[in-house]
């Protein structure tokens, strides 16, 4: 159990509060409640909202301490008092029991197989149980259209048992799927525009809704994520371990882009030229989130205006397919050549152009037509 986390402009990796607790028996429910229990009597955050966080209240008295106040927490009487049984949370659904049957007259291959041994490599997974694999579905942008949600609900029944998972990376995981189904699966998905292979790669872009919807937003993220994908696509990179970079932005400091864990992340931010303003992003270096490990990137001390950003990726890619050492992952490099490397690299690409008619589109920003301003509210998305 980890307590004390956070993103933001006051990123930290959160503490360990306990090493192991039991899930079958509601252990983690009672620690969690311990938690909320200690930080909704600590008044004494509440006047600032800014100070208002768990994290907050840990950096302040430690974990060790904060720890002690748990333990006494969890002796209380309202432990007894409460039901931690699991039972009532577990899925309704037996996914196992649902799996469909093998198919009668399962699809295959006819002639040319190329595109559909691409999608097996980089989409489908063996499950632990002989006979099924688990089949990731690409959602660019996490953008859906009524037509393929639809699909997609048609593709859910007919191999998967009714049920699909979302991931933490904007797409879908369709479970339980027959080993002989998956070229039929690949066909509907196909036809649905959600065949698309590369998913967990560096052509899987993440990022939040930005000013599209969230009004905490600074800038256009989801634009740049479409301007970004579409420059390492027409980069054509074959390269296995430059494929395995993963690129997340937000568009403003909070995270909900996972900037912080991309390989290479960007949030949005401002330059101010004179009485004008550009969009433009503080690229982030050297993120890890996989098996368990977590690590933040190393915040360069640049500010890239928003239409330089995908000059500014493509320049670092090459550097690094041209100084890495042999067998050298970009996280390991980025650590052995410094953030001052990957500033110089593009420094004059954070050099703010002049606002005249020649540089006018520096100041709109992606997928807009209007000069940049930054209009921000109170309140988060669709709020």
């Amino acid at each position: 159990v980890r307590v004390g986390g956070g993103t933001s402009i006051m990123p930290r990796i959160a503490p360990t509060l306990y090493e192991f607790v039991a899930a079958d028996d509601g252990e983690y429910l009672k620690a969690t409640e311990a938690v909320l229990r200690i930080f909704d009597r600590q008044d004494w955050l509440r006047p600032n909202r800014a100070r208002a966080r768990i994290k907050v209240l840990v950096d302040k008295i430690g974990i060790d301490a904060f720890r002690t106040m748990v333990d006494r927490e969890l002796e209380g009487e309202w432990v007894g008092e409460r039901d931690f049984s699991i039972g009532r949370l577990l899925p309704e659904t037996d996914e196992e029991e649902v799996a469909p049957a093998p198919p009668a007259a399962p699809g295959s291959p006819n002639g040319d197989r190329t595109d559909f041994d691409r999608f097996l490599a980089d989409s489908v997974d063996a499950q632990r149980q002989a006979g099924f694999s688990t089949v990731h579905v690409k959602i660019t942008r996490g953008d859906l259209t009524p037509e393929q949600f639809r699909g997609l609900a048609g593709v859910m029944r007919d191999f998967c048992g009714g049920n699909a998972r979302t991931t933490i990376d904007q797409n879908l995981v369709l479970r339980w799927v027959r080993d002989e189904a998956l070229y039929d699966v690949y066909g509907a998905l196909r036809e649905i525009g959600l065949a698309d292979t590369g998913v967990g790669t560096l052509t899987d872009v993440i990022s939040c809704p930005g000013t599209d919807s969230c009004k905490l937003g600074i800038t256009a993220s989801m634009g740049l994520n479409q301007a970004l994908q579409e420059r390492v696509e027409a980069m054509n990179i074959t390269d296995p371990m430059t494929r395995r970079i993963h690129l997340k932005m937000s568009g403003c400091p909070n995270g909900c882009g996972q900037h912080h864990i991309g390989t290479i992340g960007f949030y949005g931010a401002s330059i101010k030229v004179g009485e004008h303003t550009m969009p433009a992003y503080i690229p982030h270096i050297g993120g890890v989130a996989e098996a368990g490990e977590v690590v933040y990137g190393a915040r360069l001390k640049v500010r890239l205006p928003a239409k330089r950003v995908p000059d500014a990726v493509e320049r670092w890619l090459r550097m690094y397919e041209a100084e890495r050492a042999e067998g050298e992952e970009f996280t390991a490099f980025a650590s052995r050549v410094g953030t001052g490397r990957f500033e110089d690299e593009i420094r004059e690409l954070s050099i703010p152009a002049e606002f005249n008619l020649e540089n006018m589109l520096q100041f709109i920003d992606w997928s807009r037509r209007e000069p940049y301003q930054v209009i921000r509210g109170e309140g988060e998305c669709a709020v």
